[in-house]
């Protein structure tokens, strides 16, 4: 059964861990509301979990063992406890509203961040309602507001259609990884600069009825030319998604493939 919310005085101890890690703790917190009476999870369950097809990235094909050292890892930080079943195997709970210092829907949130990575604002919603209601894309710009103020959750693009946001529990090299692999620039304060806007080529002073006629045409063309690029951008932000998606499970069966030859 799911946990309910912290208590006030509860200081958050998160920090940035590995990326199986991130993915125990995700199926915990995905199974927890998802599947209530199964949860607290045995090793085998949360083995399934961590290898699950749908609703992972990247895909993952690990051992019992691998699995066992992350749950030593996470309960070492506070964010794991091992609970005893009924039938005396072994389960696991984890403590992530203490450990991040989040709320029953942040948490559903953050859970899907865990489980795939950086998302679009539409692509998190969706995936994040199947364990809490989030009714529209305002309500999850809320949540998303609340997580960046406590520093759990980054933008990666410009704020907007197709925005992409992401955890923030990636050790230091991963995060510079999934930044420049949006090539974010001009960061400061987790939000993006404004990127500079083009500048219009100044018309011949011919009197103040034709500057004013030519200004409204230029400005009229400025605008028309910034929706255009606006669309093509949308357009093109969905596009980089997919493929980074294909790109990065291409890299892990990549790097699975390698350690095979080894």
């Amino acid at each position: 059964m799911d946990a309910p919310n912290p208590p006030a005085a509860s200081a958050p101890r998160w920090q940035p861990i590995k990326a199986l890690d991130r993915r125990v703790l995700g199926v915990l917190a995905e199974k927890a509301k998802t599947t209530p009476e199964a949860y607290p999870l045995s090793l085998n369950a949360l083995v399934t979990g961590c290898n699950q097809k749908s609703n992972r990235a990247p895909l993952m094909e690990i051992e019992a063992d691998v699995v066992e050292a992350s749950i030593d890892r996470l309960k070492q930080l506070g964010a794991v406890v091992e609970v005893q079943g009924s039938s005396r195997v072994a389960r696991y709970r984890h403590l992530l509203y203490e450990w991040l210092g989040v709320d029953k829907v942040e948490l559903s949130v953050m859970a899907e961040l865990l489980l795939r990575g950086a998302q679009t604002e539409g692509e998190l919603r969706q995936r994040a309602s199947r364990m809490d209601p989030i009714a529209d894309l305002a309500a999850l710009r809320g949540l998303l507001q609340s997580l960046t103020a406590k520093k759990l959750v980054v933008s990666l693009t410009p704020e907007g259609r197709g925005h992409v946001v992401s955890h923030t529990l990636f050790e230091e090299r991963e995060m510079d990884k999934v930044r420049a692999e949006f090539g974010r620039t001009g960061i400061a304060g987790g939000e993006m600069e404004e990127a500079p806007r083009p500048s219009m080529p100044r018309p011949a002073s011919t009197g103040p009825a034709a500057n004013t006629t030519m200004a409204a045409a230029a400005d009229s063309s400025l605008s028309s030319s910034s929706s255009a690029v606006a669309r093509e951008l949308a357009a093109l932000q969905s596009e980089v998604v997919e493929l980074r998606d294909q790109v990065r499970q291409l890299r892990y069966e990549l790097d699975e493939l390698k350690a095979a030859l080894r």
